[in-house]
């Protein structure tokens, strides 16, 4: 999973001066050859139409209404119209090839490509709140790159609501601009904290204790929404039905995208964690999770969450 950075994307998503060389750092050089192959390595990609779809269905609100300074921000909404169509007009499968940038010295792995997928890549991504999913499949002497663009939500939020500093003994009708900002921003948060609040209460009514260690004390439980809160709209950010309880790993893993839910109840699991990891964990891919509360409201948002939050491939019948 790649960060998507300023360098590699176009000018009108970038956030800084630069025109950047569209090159994308992977890891560091030893990694990178692990992955990809040797020195000077060209290596087979593609991207799905479906997956640059739901990337662009997610990312709308971020071009629409955005938590950054992009360049061309005036403007962001004309563009996702543009991408949009563009995205809709592509072959089912988009191959591309990536090659290795042996040439720059130092530890640090890059690659770089002219290819449509690439180019498709960089114009449709948004720096900081967008990431690169990459999974290695095929045979071992010739395998394929799966790419896949994913929405930070958390990230997004993040940008949204950094604290602020209250502003005390001023009316505001005597702020500049920035100060009313700053307490817009705050009111928006406390809002928010409400809200959160009485979500938690709505959804520990329903689910009273996590479905894997069993555990009912309030105090060591989380409200997980499955639709994340920065992709909801103001319904689903308090609906109960939008969220599971679980104890603090479980959390983590469900809001990471490491794991996800079937509509029968069968956990599946992301290849972004080792299975050495997992065995540690004690999670196994495929188990029925008898204590899942599954009903046609969660089944709607859990859809959600296996296509767009989920670090993995799931084929939906």
């Amino acid at each position: 999973m790649i960060t998507v950075p300023d360098c590699m994307v176009v000018k009108s998503n970038k956030l800084g001066q630069g025109h950047g060389e569209a090159k994308l750092y992977i890891a560091s050089k030893k990694d990178m050859y692990d992955f990809y192959g040797e020195t000077k390595f060209i290596a087979k990609c593609f991207l799905l139409k479906s997956d640059l779809q739901i990337y662009m269905a997610n990312i709308k609100t971020e071009y629409f209404s955005p938590s950054q300074n992009y360049y061309d921000k005036d403007i962001m909404n004309k563009l996702w119209q543009e991408r949009m169509e563009k995205v809709n007009k592509l072959d089912d499968i988009i191959f591309f090839d990536v090659k290795d940038q042996y040439q720059i010295v130092g530890p640090r792995g890059y690659v770089n490509s002219n290819d449509l997928g690439y180019k498709i890549i960089r114009e449709l991504a948004l720096p900081l709140v967008s990431y690169i999913y990459i999974e290695k499949i095929g045979k071992i002497d010739s395998p394929l790159y799966y790419w896949r663009l994913f929405v930070d939500f958390q990230a997004i939020w993040e940008r949204k609501t950094l604290p602020l500093v209250f502003i005390y003994g001023k009316q505001k009708n005597n702020l500049g601009q920035e100060e009313k900002f700053k307490i817009k921003r705050e009111e928006e948060i406390k809002k928010t904290r409400t809200g959160q609040e009485k979500y938690r209460e709505k959804l520990l009514m329903q689910c009273h204790y996590c479905p894997f260690m069993m555990i009912s004390d309030e105090r060591l439980l989380i409200a997980s929404h499955i639709k994340p809160w920065a992709a909801s709209n103001e319904k689903e950010k308090i609906d109960p039905y939008n969220g599971y309880i679980l104890s603090p790993m479980y959390d983590k893993l469900f809001d990471k995208g490491f794991i996800t839910f079937t509509d029968d109840r069968h956990i599946l699991l992301s290849n972004c964690i080792s299975s050495y990891t997992w065995k540690r964990i004690n999670l196994k891919n495929d188990v029925f999770v008898e204590n899942l509360p599954i009903d046609d409201k969660r089944k709607e948002y859990l859809k959600f969450h296996r296509q767009s939050v989920f670090k993995g491939r799931y084929e939906e019948n």
